[in-house]
């Protein structure tokens, strides 16, 4: 009982940055003015805290003890100074003894009388004492924001970034809580940083010439609509402003709107705070966001230790999933080229470029997505640089989402590709097999070169004699190393009995 009195007292002199510290490292709701704090703090005691949260109660009064060693006149029987803090179960010397006071506390001090439940009322009765002498705030610049059904921590999944890798969770999804009498809503977020996370982001720097440094483990910053139907992906709140440590933080630009009258629109990327954050293990950092209360959404804040990744990294990890069998394709060729009994038109072929429709070049490793119906490939390495870029994950063939994860390399295509090295289109046949297209230099040789004509030139009836046609339907000529039969289309049945 001695210890938790003591423990009690150590809440009770802690401000409103370590009563959130010590609130988000239990799990409890951040947010909301020091007296509600204060509250939920000492209702994680009266529920029987772990072992944990009492070393961690111990450790923030140790960081501020230092600066209040002075005890305070008039209340002390004895000027006892205070036990060690690391002591489990300190010893209580006197039947009075006083803690150190901060002045600006919500409560004044208490002795450490004997163990008993006149101690726990007595508590209890001065904080409501000082709740009902309290005088009515003046209205704040900011809104603070008032308890509603929503829970605080909704059961929010993210959509994963390809191109990070989330290290920890640092605040996990929490709700943006709004007032129910006001627009214009701000709240504020409290985390710190591990001296191993710290480590993480200092030996990350980046310094490229004649460019600003950069990190590639980030602390990332994601907003998104409190949905736990499906994977979200980020969307900011109207008129939102973030701001670090006190510093303002830039946002994605507004995207150029689609009709005349509809609210601008944000793209969906995370927000990378690394450069505000304070890299120390000691000093917590502050988020304060404010923004315009939709009553139709709700919204959800969180904030992740991110590593950066690379395309060329991406695209190992895509060929290290390997090449999916050539034989799905084929079954896709035969599904498409199966003759409709309803249908009167038959499709008995399908041409396929082996252009890539983005760099219209010659395809290196083709891919398309699951989702996709079409048999037309596009090159991974480019459509990973593009949206590394820029990142939409949208089909360049059939516009419809295409992300990473549902990426194949196509092993019907790889084995057209090394066969085939200088062909830019193909056609599928109904079996599934495949020929290449070549172009029809032939043809266009063989009408561009002149006949030898053995007969007359003269006409009759504007055609022309029947030796001649005799000769050119015998005629043969070659073309690159191949015969090409000619044969004269205007010869009657009558002509050709005659030649023989």
């Amino acid at each position: 009982m001695a210890t938790f009195i003591l423990i009690m007292h150590m809440v009770l002199s802690f401000r409103v940055s370590e009563l959130q510290v010590l609130l988000g490292y239990a799990g409890r709701n951040k947010s909301g003015r020091k007296q509600e704090l204060l509250t939920r703090a000492l209702q994680l005691l009266r529920s029987g805290c772990s072992p944990a949260v009492q070393i961690k109660i111990k450790e923030l009064y140790r960081r501020r003890l230092p600066r209040h060693r002075m005890v305070s006149p008039g209340t002390a029987t004895a000027n006892t100074e205070l036990p060690a803090v690391t002591s489990p179960t300190p010893a209580v010397t006197s039947s009075t003894t006083h803690l150190p006071y901060d002045a600006g506390s919500p409560v004044s001090p208490l002795p450490l009388l004997a163990p008993g439940r006149e101690m726990e009322r007595s508590l209890q009765q001065q904080l409501h004492s000082h709740a009902a002498a309290t005088p009515p705030a003046q209205p704040p610049t900011q809104t603070l924001p008032t308890r509603t059904h929503h829970p605080v921590h909704p059961d929010v999944r993210l959509r994963s970034l390809p191109f990070y890798d989330i290290l920890d969770e640092l605040i996990k999804p929490t709700s943006l809580v709004t007032s129910s009498n006001q627009r214009f809503q701000e709240t504020y977020y409290v985390f710190a940083l591990t001296p191993q996370q710290v480590a993480q982001i200092s030996s990350s720097r980046d310094i490229l010439p004649g460019q600003k440094y950069d990190f590639t483990v980030q602390v990332q910053l994601r907003f998104c609509l409190s949905e736990t139907s499906c994977p979200q992906e980020d969307h900011f709140p109207a008129n939102l402003c973030v701001k670090v440590n006190g510093k303002l933080c830039p946002l994605p630009g507004y995207l150029p709107p689609t009709k005349n009258g509809v609210e601008p629109k944000r793209p969906s990327r995370p927000i990378n705070i690394t450069a505000y954050v304070r890299l120390s293990p000691t000093v917590p950092n502050h988020i304060t966001v404010s923004w315009t209360a939709d009553f139709g959404r709700n919204y959800s804040i969180s904030v992740y230790l991110v590593k950066q990744l690379t395309s060329s990294l991406l695209l190992n990890r895509m060929k290290a999933k390997g090449i999916r069998n050539s034989d799905h394709s084929r079954a896709l060729i035969k599904e498409k080229l199966t003759a409709d009994p309803d249908s009167e038109i038959a499709t008995t072929s399908l041409r396929v470029s082996l252009l890539c429709p983005l760099g219209k070049m010659r395809l290196t490793i083709p891919c398309r997505a699951l989702t996709c119906t079409h048999l037309q490939c596009f090159d991974a390495a480019l459509y990973i640089q593009m949206n590394e870029k820029k990142p939409t994950w949208v089909c360049p063939v059939c516009d419809k989402k295409a992300p990473y994860d549902s990426l194949i390399i196509d092993g019907l295509f790889m084995e057209i590709l090394s066969s085939c090295t200088d062909v830019d289109e193909i056609k599928f046949r109904e079996d599934g097999s495949w020929s290449p297209m070549r172009p029809k230099k032939e043809c266009q040789d063989v009408t561009n070169r002149p006949f030898a004509r053995t007969g007359s030139n003269s006409y009759d009836n504007g055609s022309p004699c029947s030796d001649e046609r005799k000769s050119i339907a015998e005629q043969r000529v070659s073309v690159d190393g191949k015969k090409v039969e000619v044969i004269d289309l205007t010869l009657d049945s009558s002509s050709s009995s005659s030649s023989d």
